[in-house]
């Protein structure tokens, strides 16, 4: 458990860190509050450990898995550096998934990663109008 509550370091999303089994990603797909973007859906809810975790699902829609594993790899690694980061920085408990949709394999890098900054600001730290 300890290994869990240190911040993420390293190379490599901490398995702690992530959601791999297939009943949490289907519960989380359930009961998580869902947000979209161009390219992706996020689904987040609270996490039922102290710490935030993350997961990727990339459906194959047709493409080559070459494809597909890219587009996962640049999903992870945005998460890894700097979604899990932010969230653990902010003391924010939280389950992310991240689905890609069919236009994600299409998307660039700074295109996925606007949308994951986008979606963090407006989901998780909400600009109050004054």
């Amino acid at each position: 458990m300890a290994a869990a509550s240190r911040p993420v370091e390293g190379r490599r999303l901490p398995r702690a860190r992530r959601i791999t089994c297939d009943a949490d990603i289907r519960a989380l797909m359930k009961r998580g509050k869902r947000s979209g973007t161009a390219h992706l859906d996020v689904f987040d809810s609270p996490s039922p450990f102290a710490y935030p975790r993350v997961g990727v699902v990339v459906p194959r829609y047709r493409h080559a898995v070459v494809r597909r594993n890219l587009v996962k790899r640049r999903i992870r690694e945005l998460l890894r550096t700097e979604i899990l980061p932010a969230l653990a920085e902010h003391g924010q408990a939280m389950d992310v998934l991240v689905r890609a949709r069919r236009e994600a394999y299409d998307a660039s890098w700074d295109d996925l990663r606007a949308e994951l900054r986008t979606w963090l600001e407006r989901r998780c730290w909400p600009v109050s109008s004054s």
